[in-house]
């Protein structure tokens, strides 16, 4: 019976934990988020909506933030404990990169209907987000609100690779804020296909959800700089995010514990 207390009790604290912080980063940076997905867009900057309606799509992130970072967490800390790596032991890294990919598996299923209605919002910002989801589900069903899962996930799980725990909640946040921006550098591309295939008109090829054909299609037509389209303010984002949500991840669950010890 004390089993069970516990795992119930592992999953409410780690899901409170990653929640708030993956809320926190979503809102306070979706404006660069959306700066960042008109850039990738293949219509360009000014004609998927510029500089305004930053906050398109929105109500997507905030109805999607906060499950998809707790099912991130959850299961990378629950991986971590099924694992239970020495901290010493030079297999730790592997214990990390393991758990936070198969977090990442989770959170995906979360993350990628919400993120699909959020990018065609953010480029179409006239249209209402219920009204971008109801559209989905009539022409598409629910198939056109897992396209670019494999993309989303492989992207992902490099980044967060990055994970790791560290002493306390400033370094956790400043070593996500280093981290994360690399990071965002490197995947860039693979960023550029996942918003052209969740973009892309239903029956083209680029909707398949083809990898490696979406990035060909994109060097084709734009070169280098087409994959790497969106870079500074992905960066920017990412390095601001990796600060805020492992700090304010790291904290809360300091806070939460904390209080676990002092109730009776």
């Amino acid at each position: 019976m004390a089993y069970y207390f516990f795992v119930i009790f592992f999953f409410f604290f780690f899901f409170k934990a990653g929640g708030i912080a993956g809320v926190s980063v979503d809102l306070i940076l979706f404006p660069l988020d959306t700066i960042k997905t008109r850039l990738q867009s293949p219509q360009g900057f000014y004609k998927a909506g510029g500089f305004y309606g930053v906050y398109a799509g929105v109500p997507s992130t905030a109805i999607g933030s906060f499950p998809n970072a707790a099912a991130f967490f959850v299961t990378y800390e629950y991986v971590k404990w099924i694992l239970h790596t020495d901290s010493s032991s030079h297999l730790m890294p592997v214990t990390h990169m393991l758990a936070a990919s198969a977090g990442e598996v989770v959170a995906c299923l979360i993350r990628v209907p919400s993120e699909v209605v959020k990018q065609r919002a953010q480029v179409s910002a006239s249209s209402g987000t219920f009204h971008i989801f109801s559209n989905i589900l009539c022409q598409e069903g629910i198939q056109g609100l897992y396209r670019g899962y494999k993309s989303t996930v492989l992207r992902e799980a490099l980044w967060s690779w990055r994970q790791d725990h560290v002493v306390n909640s400033w370094q956790s946040a400043v070593c996500g804020a280093f981290a994360g921006g690399f990071a965002a550098a490197v995947t860039t591309p693979l960023d550029v296909a996942k918003t052209r295939i969740m973009l892309a008109k239903a029956g083209s090829s680029t909707a398949s959800g083809n990898i490696l054909s979406a990035l060909h299609a994109v060097w084709q037509t734009q070169g280098l700089s087409g994959l790497f389209a969106g870079v500074f303010p992905r960066m920017a984002a990412i390095s601001l995010g990796g600060f805020i949500f492992l700090g304010a991840y790291d904290q809360t669950r300091s806070f939460l514990s904390e209080l676990g010890r002092e109730s009776p």
